[in-house]
């Protein structure tokens, strides 16, 4: 059976496309809230679960002992723009281990933003791996490396222990057995494991709390937590939608996107973990998934009723900046969430 239609795009009045989906929000219990879809098939999280893979680099006592700061944590988490404070900082990073540029295995990536391509085109450069939007994640993968005295070399393979010790963290967090007949190569070059979106929802709403984790990780989830809210720019960057939900929400929700349409989020607040997969791998119907369930789940006040209502309903434009439709969550999709907030709140 299809996962229904949670998103559609108007050109007009008219519907001109649709995108369908699945949701998970469990409580900090380990109990379903609201499922959509067929939360049981397994999806690769891609980015989405950064916070989770950062787990080891602080609960080991890497961070404290190359003394990263709270920027640097969430860089650690991010998928960023590549703007120049996000390429600073990964150059940080790799300077606190005792390292450089070349250390990093995740690949060159030109900037997101046509402001910093130009800058290098205009420098006469080319992008190199620190602009990658996942060098600050690499950057902690290497610093765990060094600390734990293991190899920096091959540090992305699924035998390597930094791999290892993650990958013993997301089967914890998520209660699932991660094989290698569902391990595929993320875009950076690191291993991801496909697993059921009922179980990242499980994990975030554990990260978000700390409930039913021992002292230790629940310590590490915390500092990361309180990291990423804290320094939105550095988990993407300047118009990103993780950046100004976190930013706009103030400490409230953590949110995190992942390629191919998947989001993952926790609301400390409620107790709730969420994740997500837009079906055909649509970022845009992904933003506004994740920004309809905020917007049904949280009490807002004025200034987060507005930035929600920039994010639930974006505006399709013409070239000339004239608002042609919008996209928008359904009207099924919405009473579900409702009916389902209106329980668990």
């Amino acid at each position: 059976m299809s996962n229904p239609v949670l998103v559609e795009v108007t050109r007009g009045d008219v519907v001109e496309s649709r995108h369908r989906g699945a949701i998970a929000i469990f409580d900090a219990n380990g109990a379903p809230v609201l499922r959509i879809g067929d939360t049981g098939r397994r999806v690769f999280p891609r980015s989405a679960i950064k916070a989770l893979q950062a787990l080891p680099l602080v609960e080991s006592g890497a961070a404290d002992a190359l003394d990263y700061d709270a920027a640097e944590l969430a860089l650690a988490c991010s998928s960023h723009n590549g703007e120049e404070r996000h390429v600073n900082a990964a150059r940080v990073m790799l300077i606190k281990a005792g390292l450089e540029e070349d250390a990093l295995e995740c690949g060159p990536q030109w900037p997101s933003r046509v402001e910093d391509v130009a800058d290098l085109v205009r420098a006469g450069e080319t992008p190199c791996a620190l602009h990658n939007n996942c060098s600050g994640k690499h950057a902690g993968f290497l610093g765990l490396a060094k600390v734990l005295g293991a190899p920096t070399r091959g540090y992305v393979l699924p035998d390597h222990p930094v791999q290892q010790e993650i990958k013993a963290v997301l089967e914890a967090m998520t209660g699932d057995t991660l094989t290698p007949d569902i391990c595929g190569i993320d875009g950076c070059a690191i291993p991801t494991f496909a697993t059921p979106l009922d179980g990242f929802a499980r994990a975030f709403a554990a990260f978000g709390t700390g409930e039913n984790l021992e002292p230790l990780r629940a310590e590490a989830a915390r500092r990361l937590y309180d990291a990423c809210v804290d320094n939105a720019y550095m988990v993407a960057g300047t118009d990103r939608f993780c950046t100004r939900a976190m930013a706009g929400f103030r400490r409230r929700v953590f949110v995190k996107t992942g390629a191919e349409g998947v989001f993952c989020a926790a609301i400390p607040e409620l107790g709730l973990g969420i994740a997500l997969k837009c079906d055909d791998g649509a970022s845009r119907a992904s933003e506004v998934m994740m920004a309809s369930i905020l917007e049904a789940f949280l009490d807002l006040n004025d200034a987060e009723k507005a930035l929600l209502e920039d994010l639930t309903q974006p505006a399709i434009k013409t070239r000339l900046d004239v608002k042609a439709g919008v996209i928008r969550p359904t009207s099924d999709f919405l009473t579900d969430l409702r009916r389902a907030a209106s329980v668990s709140i």
